[in-house]
């Protein structure tokens, strides 16, 4: 299939030529027929596949149809860098258009986004909080608009952003075209996909599972191991791009400071930095100013750039969708990538959800090989006694009670957190 088969204009054609776009990926072939025909739409696929212009492309051809000066699309994201990465490809597709865009977010002056709205805009591309705050100002006019596209609409409702859409949805026309994206369908979603689409298109690409061209390798180490760790695996000179990402924001201010202390081109995202410096360690990714990334989940949903070679976790995510969310952020645009995980014991639980979710057992990285931690990591032995070979040990054996002998399981159904970690394979 080819982007012809659309019939866009001339305009947005030679947009998607500018963008070196070639053929439309899954998500854009099953969606854009519909939201042409201005259908509401329900998109389920995970980052990385193509959503942004699955709803862009068609939106822009249905507003360079007519002429207005006021805001006619409305485009909801959770993060002010998602809403960045959406403004900027919708300023690359209204290019040599007379079609306006903003972005709205927190953490720079409202005025100055209130003096481009009075000039002005068909597209305001925002982050819920400020949209509200503006309104609340009488600075937008969301009246007429006849396009609510809704972006990761299940990481709005992880940051709890669900009451504030909700009070948004007062302020628009009831008839309009409303568009939901999102990579997973907590009960909470469905409900609002519910109450906003009318009769909509469902389109489902592989919503919980992690893109095929991601490799996922994993490395039990002690919590004191992982920046020893870190520090040996990013001397791989195939790691030319890394994004690692940790829980807090301390960890991952200090983790990059210390990685620039050792030589590597280091930076955080984090959200105790100001909007420009977040902008600046951004652009200085892209660019290669910087090579390594250390980010907290802030960034797992925002950040669009080309050639990510490596994820790391260094620290767990919280949830199986988190990490597909997280890894989603390499292999992308028919590159590969590969995503690698820290674990602990306690992490083991996590481990079996997350080997679900990708349809597969993770691969075992050799801790013993790399000489920084060998000496922390002992000689572990399998149940049967025997030694562990080349799989990963941890420094302290699993405690069993009195008189119990480990439990055995079939190697074939075991999983990595049974193999690593020496538990049984079932969920609690």
């Amino acid at each position: 299939m080819s982007f012809t088969d659309f019939h866009f204009n001339e305009h947005i054609t030679h947009a998607i030529s500018h963008c070196g776009f070639t053929a439309p990926t899954p998500i854009q072939q099953q969606a854009i027929p519909s939201v042409l025909e201005r259908r509401d739409l329900l998109g389920l696929a995970q980052t990385g596949t193509g959503k942004t212009a699955a709803f862009i492309l068609p939106t822009v051809q249905h507003l360079m149809r007519t002429q207005a000066h006021h805001v006619r699309a409305l485009i909801i994201a959770p993060t002010r860098e998602l809403a960045e990465q959406i403004n900027d490809f919708t300023r690359a597709i209204i290019r040599n258009t007379r079609l306006k865009s903003i972005a709205v977010y927190g953490g720079v002056s409202k005025q100055a986004q209130i003096t481009k709205l009075r000039g002005g805009v068909d597209i305001v591309v925002a982050c819920p909080g400020r949209l509200l705050d503006l309104l609340n100002d009488k600075a937008v006019d969301l009246s007429r608009v006849d396009t609510l596209i809704l972006d990761e609409a299940d990481h709005m409702f992880d940051k709890g952003f669900l009451p504030d859409i909700r009070r948004i949805l007062r302020r628009l026309p009831a008839e309009r075209q409303s568009l939901v994206f999102s990579a997973t369908m907590p009960d909470e979603i469905r409900h609002l996909a519910e109450d906003i689409l009318t009769d909509p298109v469902t389109v489902q690409i592989n919503p919980t599972r992690s893109v095929q061209s991601i490799s996922h390798r994993l490395y039990a180490v002690e919590q004191e191991q992982k920046t020893d760790l870190l520090l040996q695996l990013l001397k791989d000179e195939a790691m030319a791009t890394t994004l690692i990402f940790t829980r807090t924001k301390h960890k991952a201010k200090n983790l990059a400071q210390k990685l620039a202390q050792s030589g590597f081109k280091a930076t955080s995202l984090q959200g105790n930095l100001s909007q420009n410096r977040r902008q600046q360690a951004l652009d200085g990714f892209k660019t290669g100013a910087f090579t390594i990334l250390v980010a907290t989940d802030i960034a797992a949903r925002g950040i669009d750039v080309n050639g990510i070679s490596h994820v790391i976790n260094y620290d767990m995510p919280d949830t199986a969708e988190a990490y597909i969310h997280r890894t989603g952020r390499t292999g992308r645009a028919a590159r590969t990538g590969e995503a690698l995980t820290f674990a602990t014991r306690e992490d083991s639980r996590m481990i079996r959800l997350i080997e679900r979710s990708i349809d597969g057992r993770m691969n075992h990285g050799d801790v013993a090989e790399l000489p920084a931690v060998r000496s922390a990591v002992p000689s572990v032995r399998s149940h049967a006694g025997k030694p562990a070979g080349k799989k990963i040990s941890v420094t302290k054996s699993r405690p069993e009670a009195k008189g119990e002998s480990a439990p055995k399981a079939s190697p074939r159904k075991r999983s990595t957190a049974s193999s690593v970690f020496g538990l049984s394979g079932r969920s609690k």
